[in-house]
């Protein structure tokens, strides 16, 4: 854990790096120094159907969702929804400076005993970045 999604309109494909987006997003968790860099994951998603506003197709959005384990204290999550929600907004600022976009972000926790885990991402990461 963590888990970032990053769900967005389809009209945004030729406007918006998703691929740096997805980058940006991951380096900027593991910088929080809070969220586990063996744990860190990034997939993003356009959505098959939108219907935004006032109808208009030329409305678009990102929505970025973290999960992570549960409890990190709240002041810890503040920093770090702050932190991530910054680097997002200044990366897509040239794109909402010239488009209509809503661009929302939400960190939520899971809670640690109804989420079983297992994985040997760590055991192939080179020493010194294990956890």
């Amino acid at each position: 854990m963590p888990h970032i999604t990053v769900d967005y309109s389809p009209n945004l494909e030729g406007e918006v790096d998703i691929p740096a987006l997805c980058d940006l997003l991951r380096r900027v968790a593991v910088e929080t120094g809070v969220l586990p860099l063996a744990g860190v994951r990034v997939r993003a998603f356009a959505a098959t159907h939108v219907s935004m506003a006032d109808g208009d197709p030329k409305h678009g959005y990102i929505d970025i969702s973290l999960r992570l384990r549960g409890g990190r204290p709240l002041e810890v999550r503040k920093a770090a929804t702050a932190q991530i929600f910054a680097a997002a907004e200044a990366f897509l600022a040239p794109v909402m400076a010239r488009r209509s976009l809503a661009l929302s972000f939400e960190m939520r926790d899971i809670d640690p005993e109804l989420s079983p885990k297992a994985g040997s991402v760590r055991d192939h990461l080179p020493a010194h970045l294990r956890d």
